[in-house]
Order: C-alpha cells, then sequence, then structure tokens
C-alpha cells in the first residue's frame, strides 16, 4: 500500500466515517477482551510475587555448612535433601535446559553440589554421575566461547582442591590443576596488591572461593542490614561457615523460609524484578491495561527511596531504573544518589570492576531525564557513560551473537534513539520483536525470573499491537477516502502527506479509543501541510488575504464569494474539519471547542502571512522578531492543540489564557522551529528563505563562526528540551492533566525523528517507520510453552 497515492472517491461524509470508525474500534476492543482477558489476569498476579529460579551452586554451599554443635551434621539438611533429589538427567546440577554456552556454569554447579553431597557422606550414586559429567565436560573450562560465571576462575579450582581433600581425584585430561591453581593465584596476588574498592568487592563476593586465606572480619564490612554479604546465599553461607555470625544465619533461614528447602543464586531481588516489570510493560505498549499494578508499584518503590532503602541503592543498576522511571511518573525525586556513582567511583565499584555494560545502560538511560537546572551529576553520566557504551561493546562482541545478542541490540538502540527520539509506538515494535523470551541472567551462576521474561508479556503486546494496527488501517482507509472526498488532492501544489500524518498520531496516541484524536491530529497535520505550501507557494498574496478573511467571517456561503477553487477547497477543508473537532469536543468536555480551534488556525494563518509579505519585500527581521512569529508559523498549533480536547480530561474553559499550557506549546514550537532550521538551514539559505540559523549569522556579522553558532542553537535547543520535558512531569502547581500535557512531549519526539538528518518529509528512513506502525503487523516466532516452563523452576517470593 502506497501511503501517498491517491485513494478511490468516498461515498460516506465525515462524520458518518467517523461514526463507522467508532463502531470498528468497539468491536475490535471487544474481541481483545474476551481473547487477552485471562493473558492480563495471570500478568496481573505477577505483580503480587516475584519468581525466582532454585540455584544449585547457591543451595550447595548452604549444604556445606555443618552444625555449630555437632559438625559431624548439616546446619541445613533439608538444602542437601534438595540437591539429592534434583540432580539432572545428564548427571549434572544447575537450571535445567541450559545454555550450551554455559558448560563452566554447569560445571561449577555440579561439582559444588557433588562436594556438598560427599561431605556428608550421602548420595553415592549422585556423586558418581555428578563426576563422570564434569569429566566428559572438563574441556569447556579453557573453551573461550563459553561464557564465564563471575569469579569462575577462582572458585572452580577452590572446588577442586577440596575435592582431593575429600578423596575425590578428578580425571581432568588435558587440563592441569596445577594451571588452573597458578591461574587463580595469579588473580588473587594481583588483587591483594590492588588498592582498587571495586576489586576488594570482587574478592569478597567470591569469598567462598578464597576459603581460610581470606580476610573474612574485611568482608564483613560489606554486611548488608539484611544479613547477607550481596544478597548471595553462597557468600553469606561461607562467611557463616567461618564466623557463625547471627545475621547471617538470620538472613539463611529467612531465603530457605521464602524457598522451602533450596535458595536462589541472589536474594531478595523483588524491588529490581518489580521495577524491570514496569519498564518492560511499558516499553511493549501494554502497561495501560494495568494502571493500578504499575501505580501501586511506583508508589511502593517511591516509599523505598525516600527510606533510602539498600536494595536501590547499593546497586547502581536498581537505582537508576528507579529514578527513571519514578521521574518519568511524575515522582520527585533527586538526581544526587547519582554522586555514589560518578565515573570514577563507578569504576571503582563491583559493577565497574566487573564491566556490567547493564549497570552503565541503565545509568546512561536515567542520566537522559535531566529537568532542572544545575543538574551536572546527570550531565557528566550522560557523557561518560555513552562514551562507556560505545567503548566497552567490542569485547563482548565476540560471541555476543547467542546468549546475549539482546545487550549489543539494546546498547545500539539506546545509543542511536535516546529517550528524547523515541516514538513510543516505533519502541513498542521493536521491543516485541528483539523480545528475549530466554532472558537468562549470569552472576556466580545462571538464573531466571519469570517476572524478568515472560511469554504472557510478549503474546500479550503482539496481539495488542496488532488489533490497535488494524483499527489505524481502517481510520487510515477512511482519512484517505476524506482527501478525496475534501479534493486536497486536486490542489497541485500541495504535498500529498497523509501518511506521515496519520503515522504521527498513531505513533503517538495509539490507544483504541483515541480514534477522535487521531483523526483530529491527522487531519489538520493534513491541512496545515496544504496550507504551508499554499502560503508557500501555491497561492499570491490575494489568495492568502481571501483565505484568511474567509476565516475570519466565518459563516459564508462560497457560492456567493468570488475567490479561486484553491481557496474554496482549502477553507471548506479547515471549517469542516474544526466543525467535527467541535461536536466531538462535546462527549469528551461537554461543550464546543470550535472557536478555540478557529483561533489556532487564524493565528497560524496570519503568521503564515507575516512570512510570505517579509519574504516578499526582502525584509530581515530580527532574531526575536523572528522567532516569535516563527514558533507559530510552524504549524504544531493546529495539530496538538485541538487534540487536548480529545484525549479524556476535563479542561479548563479559559485554556488558551493558561501560562502553563502556553509554555508548553511555546517550548514545544520552539524547539521544532530551532530543529527545522538548524537541519535545514543550507537548503533554505539557497531558496532564499529565512532561517534562524543565516539571521544570527547575519546579524552578529563576524562575532561568531558557523561552528560556534552550531553549539550554540544545540545548547538552546537542549536547554527548550529539558525544559519542555520538566513541564510535562511536573506534578506540583500543574494545572494541565498529564495525558494532555505527554502531546507535547510525544510531538517533540516526532520532530526529532523527522529531523534525524534533514526535513524528515525528504527522508527515506522515515517511510519504513510507517510501514512499521501502520502497514506489518508482528508475526512472532514459533515458541514452546513447555519448553519456557521447563527451562525455571519458579518459587515464588
Amino acid at each position: 500500500m502506497s501511503l501517498t497515492r491517491p485513494i478511490a472517491a468516498l461515498n460516506l461524509t465525515s462524520a458518518s466515517a467517523c461514526l463507522s470508525v467508532e463502531s470498528d474500534v468497539k468491536k475490535k476492543m471487544s474481541s481483545s477482551a474476551l481473547c487477552l482477558e485471562g493473558t492480563k489476569e495471570k500478568i496481573k498476579k505477577m505483580f503480587s510475587k516475584v519468581e525466582l529460579s532454585i540455584s544449585s551452586y547457591d543451595t550447595a554451599w548452604v549444604a556445606m555448612v555443618p552444625s555449630i554443635n555437632s559438625p559431624d551434621v548439616p546446619f541445613f539438611p533439608e538444602c542437601v535433601n534438595w540437591l539429592l533429589e534434583n540432580q539432572l538427567f545428564d548427571g549434572s546440577w544447575g537450571l535445567p535446559g541450559h545454555h550450551p554456552l554455559l558448560l563452566k556454569d554447569a560445571l561449577l554447579s555440579t561439582l559444588a553440589s557433588v562436594l556438598a553431597l560427599k561431605q556428608w557422606g550421602v548420595g553415592e550414586q549422585q556423586t558418581t554421575r555428578g563426576l563422570q559429567f564434569i569429566e566428559s565436560n572438563i574441556a569447556s573450562i579453557t573453551d573461550e566461547k563459553q561464557h564465564c560465571p563471575i569469579g569462575f576462575d577462582i572458585i572452580f579450582p577452590s572446588l577442586l582442591e577440596s575435592a582431593q581433600s575429600l578423596g575425590v581425584y578428578l580425571s581432568l585430561g588435558s587440563t592441569s590443576l596445577e594451571g588452573l591453581i597458578r591461574k587463580r593465584e595469579l588473580e588473587l596476588r594481583q588483587g591483594y596488591q590492588s588498592n582498587s574498592e571495586g576489586r576488594g568487592a570482587y574478592l569478597a563476593y567470591v569469598a567462598e572461593g578464597i576459603g581460610k586465606s581470606q580476610d573474612w572480619q574485611m568482608v564483613m564490612k560489606r554486611q548488608r542490614k539484611n544479613g547477607s554479604l550481596f544478597n548471595s546465599p553462597a557468600t553469606t553461607a561461607a562467611v557463616f561457615q567461618h564466623l557463625k555470625n547471627d545475621n547471617c544465619f538470620n538472613y539463611l533461614r529467612s531465603v530457605l523460609k521464602q524457598f522451602g528447602n533450596a535458595v536462589p543464586t541472589v536474594y531478595p531481588l523483588d524491588v529490581y524484578a518489580r521495577l524491570c516489570m514496569v519498564d518492560s510493560l511499558e516499553r511493549l505498549g501494554i502497561d495501560h491495561h494495568f494502571s493500578k499494578e504499575l501505580q501501586s508499584v511506583l508508589d511502593q518503590i517511591y516509599r523505598y527511596w525516600i527510606d533510602g532503602e539498600e536494595e536501590i541503592f547499593l546497586d547502581p543498576t536498581c537505582c537508576a531504573l528507579a529514578f527513571r522511571l519514578l521521574r518519568l511518573h511524575g515522582y520527585d525525586v533527586s538526581s544526587d544518589p547519582f554522586n555514589q556513582y560518578s565515573e570514577d567511583k563507578f569504576s571503582n565499584s563491583l559493577k565497574g570492576y566487573l564491566k556490567d555494560v547493564g549497570a552503565v545502560l541503565e545509568l546512561y538511560k536515567a542520566s537522559q531525564i535531566m529537568i532542572h537546572p544545575g543538574e551536572e551529576v546527570l550531565v557528566k553520566q550522560n557523557g561518560w557513560t555513552r562514551h562507556l557504551l560505545k567503548q566497552e561493546l567490542s569485547p563482548y562482541q565476540v560471541h555476543v551473537e547467542r546468549l546475549f545478542s539482546h545487550v549489543e541490540q539494546e546498547v545500539n538502540d539506546e545509543l542511536k534513539f535516546p529517550h528524547h527520539k523515541k516514538l513510543d509506538r516505533l519502541l513498542n515494535r521493536t521491543s516485541i520483536e528483539h523480545y528475549n523470551l530466554e532472558d537468562t541472567r549470569l552472576l556466580k551462576t545462571s538464573y531466571r525470573s519469570f517476572n524478568l521474561a515472560n511469554e504472557e508479556f510478549l503474546k500479550l503486546a503482539a496481539e495488542d499491537f496488532n488489533i490497535c494496527q488494524s483499527i489505524h488501517r481502517e481510520e487510515f482507509k477512511q482519512l484517505a477516502r476524506w482527501v478525496v472526498a475534501s479534493k486536497l488532492d486536486k490542489l497541485e501544489f500541495a504535498r500529498q502527506k497523509l501518511g506521515y500524518c496519520y503515522f504521527t498520531s498513531a505513533a503517538a496516541l495509539f490507544y483504541p479509543e483515541l480514534s477522535d484524536a487521531r483523526i483530529a491530529w491527522a487531519k489538520n497535520g493534513v491541512l496545515v501541510t496544504v496550507v504551508d505550501d499554499f502560503f508557500d507557494v501555491g497561492g499570491s498574496e490575494e489568495e492568502l488575504v481571501q483565505l484568511i478573511r474567509l476565516v475570519e467571517r466565518w459563516d459564508v456561503d462560497l457560492s456567493d464569494v468570488s475567490c479561486s477553487e484553491s481557496v474554496k477547497i482549502i477553507f471548506s477543508a479547515v471549517r469542516d474539519t474544526i466543525f467535527e473537532i467541535g461536536e466531538n469536543s462535546l462527549k469528551w468536555q461537554d461543550r464546543n471547542v470550535k472557536d478555540h480551534v478557529k483561533k489556532m488556525w487564524l493565528d497560524l494563518m496570519r503568521s503564515m502571512l507575516k512570512e510570505a509579505q517579509w519574504s516578499k519585500t526582502r525584509y530581515f527581521p530580527t532574531t526575536d522578531e523572528y522567532m516569535a512569529n516563527a514558533y507559530v508559523s510552524l504549524a504544531l498549533g493546529p495539530i496538538v492543540l485541538p487534540t487536548l480536547y480529545l484525549v479524556g480530561p476535563k479542561l479548563p474553559t479559559d485554556l488558551a489564557e493558561n501560562p502553563e499550557y502556553n509554555r508548553l506549546y511555546e517550548l514545544m514550537s520552539t524547539s521544532g522551529r530551532l530543529l527545522n532550521d538548524f537541519n535545514g538551514y543550507k537548503r533554505e539559505s539557497a531558496q532564499g528563505k529565512l532561517n534562524a540559523f543565516t539571521l544570527r549569522i547575519a546579524q552578529r556579522g563576524g562575532d561568531v563562526t558557523e561552528e560556534d553558532l552550531i553549539r550554540e542553537m544545540k545548547d538552546i535547543i537542549e536547554e527548550n528540551r529539558r525544559e519542555l520535558l520538566r513541564l510535562v512531569l511536573q506534578e506540583e502547581g500543574s494545572t494541565i492533566p498529564r495525558a494532555c500535557k505527554n502531546l507535547f512531549w510525544n510531538m517533540a519526539k516526532v520532530l526529532y525523528l523527522f529531523y534525524l538528518k534533514d526535513d524528515g518529509y525528504t527522508s527515506h528512513e522515515l517511510l519504513s517507520a510507517v510501514s512499521d506502525v501502520l502497514e506489518k503487523p508482528v508475526v512472532l516466532h514459533e515458541f514452546s510453552k513447555d519448553a519456557a516452563k521447563e527451562n525455571l523452576n519458579p518459587v515464588s517470593t
């Protein structure tokens, strides 16, 4: 389907077309509710629990803890029993169906489990099978393609030594135990000689692999309020075994109380997991189905933030994710906590030492939500994280195409499309297509969680996207027929841009129930394009004045008016559209807003006339004079402002005089005008058009270079964008509902997309985006529900 070619004539009136679309919307919504209600209920239940896979590795370390009263028996016999009952069919322990590039993980979990059973003299058959698995796969420990659990080179040789002390001698083939031990000792010596806090944290995190040579009192300095070390049952069990610390014991007992007779590899994970759920549902475009649940989660996270909860502030990934989501949802959160994650402090932390790309990525995303003057911590954070993401991707590219390909994809997408350049619907589609259903994560061992990656999310997102898209396609057909019925296709001077105009409305307002808003946005987008071309090249000055006078007179019979056919077509289309918006506003606002919409159109036409007269008389306005007119002539007013009345919330009758409303409009339009002028100044200069960039050069003469002016304009654009985002997110003292303020921000994002390289109306890249939103349905690859279940042994928390 060509989105710009003429489409067959429409026999229905505009009003009946809208009624038909509204009827289709109701049918689609009803069908969606019947098909997807069960899926939504399953997802809602996930908010009340966090499911984590059991860790054989950590359970083995807890099982190895001897009783204080009788060292010949285990303190936690239930863990020993779990190991006896949960060996996998191939003789290993670990996640069922482990990834072929996670053999080191399987070896580590299996060896730890074998030692736990051997220590207590039980499970001879299981230990024999476990040792056979290790010997059969031992060559993988030198395979550079294998993903390496954190601390593997320290922990695995230590477990091999422990095995020998228990009389277990493994056949290592060409692999030398002495070589593994030398490699471990070299790494440990380098660590002890380093003053790096990150290195110290790393050695404490893998304390179970260091044993008697570990400075356990130094490790204890990192104990958390919940009694754990790094929320790691394995580390905590090792510390308890050496120091018999009561708080360590209480932590281990609390985890077992929660999970039964085994433990996960990290606990608690509730805050991070729930934040990930919120983020995933938003990225997939299905958050509107769970508004109540998301609000509850964010309210709770905000309370944790205010209380200084360790689970947030000791983890840069969780802290950054919480900050971003809270601030984007209007919560008043300070950027001050990121002072502890400055470039030098982060590099000197555990996650910095481990080169955790996920943490850097979240810090980069958080840094983009700058809304207050003087947030230098975010400015600096944005710079160093962006640099690091570009620089540090290379070590992950060798084997990333298999297990962790989604990390590289997400980093590349984020670098190319930061927050202010992401159109929601394009983000939704990309997130669906790249959704990593088997999101295995790797710490000292691998783990999964249904809350972090879930088939139900993907099913709902894909179905919801396709249902919305089918509604959008029906609306587009109605609009195409409206273009023909209104004779707009007969105006040879006018660009036919219905595809782009409707694309922006569907990308910004995709919920099925917002049909009136989408159609108003799209129709006005088509009309401002036509009017812009008419004032630019299509009409004489007399015709321009005639058009404005017709709008001013309004109630006129065109058969009694002497004017060109072009003027009649444009006036009729504008007037009919304003009438339609006015009628629709009655059901949304309980009043007719056509007079305000008419004023928007008059303001636009008068500003365009002024620019035409400036051009004709070769008048060069001052920069301030130009901008005062140009932000109106950009023509966003008639697109965005009428739509505010059609998205739900009741608006004040004196909206046109509201300072907040006018400031939002000014910031949105000024940003758009500067983006337009900055990206198109060479082309527009050649065409003899006025432009903010060329005016600044002309008026400042030799006082400024082109490079200096480019930096200056970028700073102004950035400043306007930040203030716009601040006003959109601001809750206290705001009189404009958030749903309405979002329209200003969504249009700003549309502008950034349109001006990525040049004038968006001439960019071929947009054609693909239009097709993704309006034409191509989402098609999921076949996947097995049963296989997904087999790969996780979930326990609720």
